[in-house]
């Protein structure tokens, strides 16, 4: 039998444990932030800024296996993202674990920012459980809002927004752009723009008088003299010189408090207690089996069964639908297929062919083909929007012959996507490295393949065509569009020699129409004639 003062400390502890579990694993001073339902919607969903949530349970030995990355990876990321972490096991925030899907410990998940503010893009991180896994993992998801320029469009960038638009440019001997000035950009989106130039561009680097790099000067705007910045590269130090030129946002922009209704308030009850009930189950369970294992293996946690990226959970929605105008999104188009290797080889594998972005589909599609192609798309029609010169893109079908002479030659499996860029008239290609098709990975690499700055190699023999072999490609026209016709007859036109459309009157339209009717014995037209 249990001595009175063994059953008063056996009490005490007992009423301590809860206390201790809801204080989770990560302390005050932790460079981690510590979230609730209602701190996530704030701090993460409204950033402009990229984050990585771990939700977990002070019980679970995973979690505390984790803790020592998480927190060196918040180190790393600190003023580049936002590193968070929910209590799962705190009564108060199991609704909304339940309604993040959370089925198992620890369960990590990035949030990107959305079109929209205040909903983000959220999709599971599966990579290593290591700092450098994190980092790598977040710094990818970044929105990069940073102008690559070299000496031939950098004026152009720069009579963008007229003489009052503050700018910044950073000359840098690296190619790729750092997480710091992705950061600097987000800060600054919408008041100053941000772009990176290399420093072997000599003009724009004489036309500024930089040099050494990594060297930034801000343009102020309204006929202000360039400025100089010669701190340190810290993103502290860069905010507040920049800052003389415009206020950074935000972050998270403030909003205006909207009464909720009763109605909605009860609804959202419901909603928080179907996910509480259903959470805690799945918890209970978890943590059953966390302690029926003397040492469990990362493999023995469960993470969420849905892989696709979903929203951010209850979207605030308009409740008057009728004064609300309807948008209509701008939906990419898909990329051209060509399904053949004629059409192939006229387009970018002939002696005249000039830089062409190849995507090579596996016969049988995976969820990478989805989302390599809706990358693709996206690229080239928001550079297509902005009228900025760019290679066209293509996608090519395993059926297509010379697509399969491609992956033989290049040593390239046949059951993954492939994205080559390829010159012909040049006889190089530059092939993508990553297994990520993220729009952000694929975007930097083609940024990349622009200014001359990812490895070159050259074709192997038999892949390029003389021109001369090859039958003319038929014109098709888009009447509809000038900019159509243009890009139509691109390529079907002797090299120097250009073409203008001008709009005739009816009276000219009724005088050709005559002439072409009095025509008398026309001769038969040769194969692949196209009568304008």
């Amino acid at each position: 039998m249990l001595s009175p003062v063994t059953t008063l400390s056996l009490s005490l502890a007992l009423l301590l444990l809860p206390s201790t579990l809801a204080d989770g694993l990560y302390s005050k001073t932790s460079p981690v932030l510590q979230l609730s339902g209602q701190s996530y919607r704030s701090l993460i969903e409204q950033s402009n800024h990229t984050s990585i949530i771990e939700f977990y349970a002070p019980w679970c030995g995973h979690c505390k296996n984790l803790q020592p990355a998480y927190e060196k990876a918040a180190k790393s990321l600190a003023g580049l993202a936002k590193v968070g972490a929910v209590n799962c096991d705190a009564e108060e925030n199991k609704p909304f674990c339940g309604s993040m899907g959370v089925q198992g410990f620890p369960t990590l998940k990035i949030v990107r920012p959305g079109k929209k503010v205040g909903k983000p893009t959220v999709e599971d991180y599966r990579g290593e459980r290591t700092a450098k896994g994190i980092v790598d993992a977040v710094v990818e998801k970044m929105p990069n809002h940073v102008r690559r320029l070299k000496n031939g469009d950098y004026e152009a960038w720069l009579a963008e927004g007229g003489e009052g638009r503050p700018k910044a440019m950073l000359f840098s001997e690296k190619a790729s752009v750092s997480a710091l000035l992705k950061a600097v950009a987000v800060d600054f989106l919408g008041a100053i723009d941000v772009a990176q130039i290399r420093n072997r561009e000599a003009v724009a680097m004489e036309a500024f008088k930089v040099e050494k790099s990594p060297t930034l000067v801000l343009l102020p705007g309204a006929g202000k003299a360039p400025v100089h910045y010669d701190g340190d590269m810290k993103k502290e130090a860069i905010v507040a010189f920049l800052s003389q030129a415009a206020s950074p946002n935000a972050d998270p922009a403030p909003k205006e408090k909207k009464a909720k209704t009763s109605s909605s308030s009860s609804t959202n009850k419901s909603k928080a207690s179907k996910a509480s009930s259903s959470f805690s189950k799945a918890s209970a369970s978890h943590e059953s089996q966390d302690s029926q294992s003397a040492k469990p293996s990362q493999t023995s946690e469960t993470l969420e069964n849905d892989s696709n990226p979903t929203e951010s959970p209850n979207p605030k929605v308009a409740t008057d639908k009728s004064q609300q105008p309807i948008k209509v999104p701008d939906i990419a188009p898909p990329i051209t297929s060509l399904p053949d290797g004629l059409s192939l080889q006229q387009r970018c594998l002939n002696s005249r062919s000039s830089t062409c972005l190849l995507a090579l589909l596996p016969e049988n599609p995976t969820p990478d083909t989805a989302t390599a192609i809706s990358s693709l798309s996206t690229i080239h029609h928001k550079h297509t929007q902005g009228k900025r010169i760019l290679f066209p893109f293509y996608q090519l079908p395993a059926s297509n012959s010379q697509a399969a002479a491609i992956r033989s030659k290049l040593s390239l499996a046949s059951s993954t996507v492939e994205i080559l860029a390829v010159n012909g008239k040049r006889g190089w290609y530059r092939h993508y490295p990553s297994t990520s098709f993220s729009q952000n990975a694929i975007e930097d690499w083609v940024d990349a393949v622009r200014m001359g700055d990812t490895p070159k190699h050259d074709l192997p023999s038999g892949l390029v065509v003389p021109a001369d072999s090859l039958p003319t490609e038929p014109i098709k026209m888009d009447f509809g569009s000038v900019e159509g016709l243009r890009e139509a007859m691109k390529g079907q036109m002797p090299e120097g020699m250009g073409f203008e459309v001008e709009e005739i009157d009816d009276e000219m339209y009724e005088r050709l129409m005559k002439q072409e009717g009095g025509k008398e014995n026309v001769p038969p037209q040769e194969e692949g004639y196209h009568e304008l």
